[in-house]
């Protein structure tokens, strides 16, 4: 053993003061990086400790919306504030960018369109498929280490300059960090999967090919994952079944398959394209309930009488065949009608549905009612026209038995407990209402005369019901609907079961749709494992839980963003037109307006209106007060404006104020 040499000088003894500092500098925090326009970044943590701030120089590799490790470097004691440097990065937001290729004899670099600062891609001659110079195109990234000055990418698409609104859509798509294609392994992974039902899994379902069975779905769909079956047992005594196309049992653990489903989590809907989840092999061929089809499916099967009264239920896998392929508009004419192809059943279904919905809002369910637009195309994906959606009876009949499919399977799941804990599930839940949200909109309603009992969860959501009944027809009543949703907590998937407070739900999950959403495949695999008599213990599934909803929020975030750009590319030749509107918001720069037929919302500028009046924001009122003339422009007033201007690449639409139309 050595002995210390006491002549040379022994490094001296930290305090704890400098020894914490020094713990402090090798810190390292998971985050999300976001970068402003002038390039500074911002790692924003998910505790909500701070975020810290990342100088351009310092991002390693990272991107704007990646989740990043950032270590701390800096921390000032007083003010809390850190900066630090990005050492990895744990999952890429986008790979997929949109922008112009730069193309010389000796080599080619893709240029972003991106208002977030990046680096240009380097694209090898071999990768520009086709493309040429300045061609606008798709480009992915596909590789870049720390020792690359530049990232290293590929031409996925040539987007063609006569089809602008094809490009827009991407562009949302991938902003937001939506995959727009399937690699080459998910897509052989899916060729792989054989299309003939396999006899000895047959041999292991319940066999419910012979049951009446029929789809009933939007006129435009192709991925039909949920099917209804119905035969009469006895004298007021029948069985239904609502059967879920059974994807888990083609897409399997720590497969490409799943790995592709997970990280996209959800299909996305835009107005004229779905961006699936699942490749269409298996989300428009294997797992789609196509009429006259022999289809595994995941089954929630019913014992009933007339009155919607459960006497008892079963759940496992099944194998059906459905009879027919209704559309909504289809089953909406019998059930106006009384009479139509399995007549009899569809209004019995209706009926117990009916019967179903109204005691989910006994009980207190809240009655929001919504309305969606669709949009008519032409050839070129151009609007030619807009459609409002609105909830018949023929969509409440498929509400009703899905939301008691999820509910029994949620009820089902909570049940079972090893050491008496309950096991991870991705629960659907919904937060009661915040009383200090609430209170600006109890006061506000109050004025058109609907009072609030707020003593209770159970009696707010009565008044809610008793408010949205009394103002159905009359002109307060979207703005109240509006500003009624805004009060809510919105719903998310978590392992923690809070209940589903809008639903009046002490249970819930998704288990309805596993074509477009991976929750309902996470749910498919415990259930499955429960029924076996092994429950699956995923110590990730508060992880994924959180993964889904963030997902969820992007992919309704394009919705609304295609629904946007589709609806100023249809007011774009109506510049100069006038149209009916309702004031749909207000703000100290002006007021929205949302046009009656179309559901177009566009900005009344507080300087158009300067010529009438000096106007200014009463915000307890919502609404625009004039100061001499006292005029008031306030939430749900109806009014006429004209279209003055259209703007496709902000997705904006500027109105100005008709007077006395």
């Amino acid at each position: 053993m050595k002995k210390r040499d006491k002549s040379k000088p022994q490094p001296k003894k930290q305090s704890k003061q400098k020894q914490r500092a020094k713990t402090i500098t090798v810190q390292t925090i998971k985050g999300t990086l976001d970068v402003t326009r002038s390039g500074m970044g911002y790692v924003i943590i998910a505790d909500e400790s701070g975020d810290v701030l990342v100088r351009p120089n310092d991002f390693s590799t990272a991107l704007h919306g990646d989740t990043v490790r950032v270590k701390i470097i800096k921390e000032n004691a007083r003010t809390g504030k850190k900066e630090g440097k990005i050492v990895e990065v744990v999952t890429r937001k986008q790979t997929e960018f949109v922008g112009h290729l730069q193309l010389s004899a000796h080599h080619a670099f893709f240029v972003p369109d991106t208002d977030k600062p990046m680096p240009d891609l380097y694209i090898p001659l071999t990768d520009i498929n086709g493309a040429k110079h300045k061609d606008r195109v798709v480009a992915q990234l596909v590789k870049w280490d720390k020792e690359d000055k530049k990232p290293v990418g590929k031409v996925v698409s040539v987007l063609l300059a006569e089809n602008e609104n094809d490009a827009a859509m991407k562009e949302i798509l991938a902003e937001a960090g939506f995959p727009l294609s399937f690699s080459h392994d998910v897509l052989e992974e899916a060729g792989k999967i054989p299309d003939v039902l396999d006899p000895l899994e047959i041999s292991k379902r319940k066999d419910c090919r012979d049951y009446l069975t029929f789809t009933i779905d939007p006129v435009d769909a192709k991925d039909f994952d949920d099917a209804i079956s119905i035969r009469k047992l006895g004298e007021d005594k029948y069985e239904i079944g609502v059967h879920i196309a059974d994807v888990s049992y083609y897409v399997l653990p720590d497969t490409e398959l799943d790995a592709e489903a997970y990280k996209r989590a959800t299909s996305v809907y835009l107005p004229d394209r779905v961006n699936p989840m699942l490749p269409e092999k298996i989300s428009n061929e294997l797992c789609s309930l196509r009429p006259h089809e022999d289809k595994f499916t995941f089954s929630a099967i019913f014992q009933m009488n007339g009155k919607g009264d459960i006497k008892q239920y079963w759940l496992g896998r099944t194998v059906i065949h459905s009879d027919h392929r209704f559309t909504y508009e289809d089953v909406q004419a019998i059930i106006d009608d009384k009479k139509g192809l399995h007549d009899e059943s569809i209004l019995l279904l209706n009926d117990i549905a009916q019967k179903f919905r109204k005691k989910r809002f006994s009980k207190g369910a809240i009655n929001f009612s919504s309305q969606e637009v669709r949009f008519k195309l032409d050839e070129k994906g151009t609007p030619i026209g807009i459609v409002v959606k609105e909830s018949k009876e023929s969509h409440q009949l498929i509400e009703e038995f899905m939301l008691l499919a999820n509910k029994t399977v949620a009820e089902n799941i909570a049940k079972t407990h090893i050491n008496k804990k309950g096991i991870p599930f991705p629960y659907r839940v919904h937060d009661q209402p915040d009383k200090e949200k609430l209170a600006p909109f109890v006061q506000y309603a109050k004025k058109y005369g609907h009072v609030f009992d707020i003593t209770s969860p159970q009696a707010i959501a009565k008044s809610f019901n008793t408010m949205l009944a009394d103002a159905k027809g009359k002109p307060e009543q979207h703005v109240l609907e509006q500003l009624g949703i805004r009060t809510m907590a919105k719903a998310v998937y978590t392992t923690e079961n809070i209940g589903h407070y809008g639903l009046a739900f002490e249970h819930y999950c998704h288990f309805t749709s596993p074509i477009r959403r991976y929750p309902d495949v996470l749910v498919h695999r415990v259930l499955a494992s429960v029924l076996a008599g092994s429950p699956m213990i995923d110590k990730k599934m508060e992880e994924k839980s959180k993964h889904s909803s963030e997902r969820e929020r992007a992919a309704m975030e394009c919705e609304r963003a295609g629904n946007k750009y589709k609806q100023v590319e249809f007011l774009k030749s109506h510049v100069g037109e006038v149209f009916e509107g309702v004031v749909s918001g207000v703000a100290s720069f002006g007021f929205f307006v949302e046009t009656v037929d179309h559901k177009c919302e566009g900005l009344v500028s507080i300087i158009s209106l300067s010529e009438f009046d000096d106007f200014r924001l009463v915000e307890s009122e919502y609404s625009l007060v004039g100061r001499r003339s006292g005029r008031t422009f306030k939430m749900g007033d109806r009014l006429s404006i004209r279209v003055v201007a259209t703007n496709l690449e902000k997705r904006q639409l500027d109105y100005e104020w008709v007077l006395g139309e």
